[in-house]
């Protein structure tokens, strides 16, 4: 296979002035192992910043998830399709992130809290209850979180579809 060879810049100036660039050559460089010409502190910086993108990723989407599932619990007269389907879609988005990232579960005791008061603000704000509504601390389990069988208060005829 042909692996076209890199045309070094400054590798900060082009971090700096256009980042897809940058990339290009990084993996062109990389691809060649002309590991001299490797912008290293940037990809250090870099390769650091997607571990912590993976980390907000699963805080995001507990918090979503905590928030329709509080919404579902304490506002079960307003419950709908899109709730179910906010519900569902963001449990096998989880179940995924895990599976493609699994050392992420040594944060789920930690981003749990955290993603708890995001989703009890969320739940907050689109169902105008008051904030005293919601329990202080997370009331479900991680595995009640992400199982599909778990709809929490009153059964519903939604989730029976």
């Amino acid at each position: 296979m042909n692996v076209p060879e890199a045309k070094p810049s400054m590798p900060s100036s082009l971090y700096n002035t256009d980042f897809y660039a940058w990339t290009q050559e990084q993996a062109i460089l990389l691809q060649n192992q002309q590991w001299s010409q490797l912008d290293v502190p940037n990809l250090i910086e870099e390769i650091e910043s997607l571990g912590k993108q993976q980390r907000q990723e699963l805080r995001n989407r507990l918090s979503i998830l905590i928030g329709h599932l509080l919404k579902w619990q304490y506002q079960s007269q307003k419950r709908s399709r899109s709730w179910l389907a906010t519900i569902r879609i963001q449990r096998l988005d989880l179940n995924d992130l895990l599976e493609e990232n699994p050392s992420l579960k040594s944060y789920l005791e930690e981003t749990i809290e955290k993603a708890y008061l995001k989703g009890a603000e969320l739940a907050v704000k689109e169902t105008d209850l008051p904030r005293r509504t919601f329990p202080i601390e997370y009331p479900y389990s991680f595995e009640e979180i992400i199982s599909d069988r778990f709809y929490p208060g009153e059964p519903s005829e939604l989730v029976e579809d």
